[in-house]
């Protein structure tokens, strides 16, 4: 593999690794036990494996995820997309993204105030705007920069547990882990939602690989296939590392999440030291996705609104800036019914897409399969909100694998298979 599809491979890693990401790998390591390899090996399938498929999925079309969802209709193309973007961007990743750096890389150091969250998110977000300018350059400096010094960081955090925590047994799985560790695994590496920030840094991953004179499309899967594989390995290796940190931690239990047990951890690991590391740690992936989401908000709207790339990225930018400063449970409080909505369908079409060639492109295919899963979707997301009919939600969760967030897996088929049926024949 050449020096490029390294670079951008790193530059993939930071886009995806972003506080979220450093949050679940240590609550599973401390509830999974002795059951740590089986669920994090399910965690792999769906925190990297299934963003890297998304990656190349939008590389077998010649633009980005709107192509993909057009395949059902022009208008769920457009609708889908920009909820997409938004709920990514905008309304939830990006002022999530800045409100976590604060308080783990930021508030320990300091009193907690309005005033300061709203100093430290001015600063984030012009470094932000500044960086996203130039998308071409953010290559350089994410790949060659920023990345190696968030890697080295997390493996000296990581490297220093084994010899500076406790060692002893690991502690029974506790939960889902004790019954399905596996499965319950896979179902925290779906909520990571890698696969919808997938969609955005897809027309990243393209247009990086085309500035360097990659232009036809075979040779464009395959340098992201090869650039996808440097950015899992390296996911791979952190979520192990940062997970067996976790099964470290059960002795020191109770912890309220995953940033609460790598604080405890890296100030057990290095003092007031390991407390600055995590909070560099923190800070860079927070903001190498920030700068990823923004870009890709900046050329996906640019393309359909006709505004300029720097008046999207500012707009972008700002309303970050605002939404961030109202807090953190209150973003996430607003964003997660989304979340649950809009997820599966963006599992079913990526699924869908690398099906296509044996679909026979018909859309009565996808309009089944999507609409069945929107439905199921769609009720869950109301269900977060507290107002889903108790006798649907009764036959819903006697879905097969709903007990997991994979109840819209069979209905989803069988709305392919209808729409099959519904295909005209030629």
């Amino acid at each position: 593999m050449n020096r490029d599809v390294f670079i951008i491979g790193f530059m993939l890693f930071s886009l995806f690794f972003g506080a979220g990401n450093l949050i679940y790998p240590p609550t599973l390591g401390i509830e999974a036990g002795t059951a740590y390899w089986s669920a994090i090996s399910g965690f792999i399938i769906t925190g990297v494996g299934l963003p890297i498929l998304t990656v190349t999925a939008i590389a077998f079309v010649k633009s980005d995820a709107r192509e993909l969802a057009d395949r059902v209709h022009p208008l769920f193309g457009l609708v889908f997309t920009s909820i997409a973007y938004l709920t990514i961007g905008l309304f939830f990743a990006v002022p999530r993204a800045a409100t976590v750096a604060y308080e783990i890389g930021i508030q320990p150091f300091t009193t907690h105030s309005p005033l300061v969250l709203f100093i430290f998110t001015v600063i984030f977000f012009a470094l932000v705007f500044w960086v996203s300018l130039n998308p071409s350059k953010m290559v350089d400096q994410i790949g060659q920069i920023l990345t190696p010094i968030l890697i080295l960081a997390i493996i000296v955090l990581g490297i220093g547990s084994f010899f500076l925590l406790a060692k002893g047994p690991l502690s029974a799985p506790v939960g889902d882990y004790a019954i399905t560790p596996f499965f319950t695994g896979f179902a925290e590496g779906y909520l990571t939602m890698d696969a919808l920030g997938a969609l955005a840094f897809g027309i990243i991953l393209i247009n990086a690989f085309k500035e360097r004179g990659v232009t036809r499309q075979k040779d464009l899967i395959t340098s992201i296939l090869k650039s996808g594989l440097v950015a899992g390995v390296a996911l791979v290796i952190i979520y192990i590392l940062i997970g067996l940190i976790g099964t470290k931690m059960a002795v020191h239990q109770p912890f309220r999440n995953g940033g609460e047990i790598l604080s405890s951890a890296a100030y057990m690991i290095y003092g007031d030291f390991g407390t600055l590391l995590l909070g560099i740690i923190v800070i860079l992936a927070c903001f190498t996705t920030t700068v990823g989401l923004v870009s890709a908000c900046g050329q996906f709207f640019a393309k359909i609104t006709g505004l300029s790339y720097r008046h999207i990225i500012f707009i972008v930018t700002i309303g970050g800036f605002i939404i961030s400063n109202q807090g953190l449970d209150l973003i996430i409080s607003y964003s997660a019914p989304v979340l649950v909505f809009i997820y599966p369908i963006t599992i079913v079409l990526i699924l869908l897409t690398f099906l296509h060639p044996f679909l026979k492109r018909s859309t009565y295919i996808y309009r089944g399969a999507i609409l069945v899963t929107a439905i199921i979707s769609l009720h869950d997301s109301l269900a977060s909100f507290g107002i889903a009919n108790p006798s649907v939600s009764s036959f819903i969760n006697m879905l097969p694998f709903a007990t997991i967030g994979l109840g819209w897996l069979i209905p989803a088929l069988i709305g392919g298979v209808i729409g099959k049926l519904l295909t005209p024949a030629k």
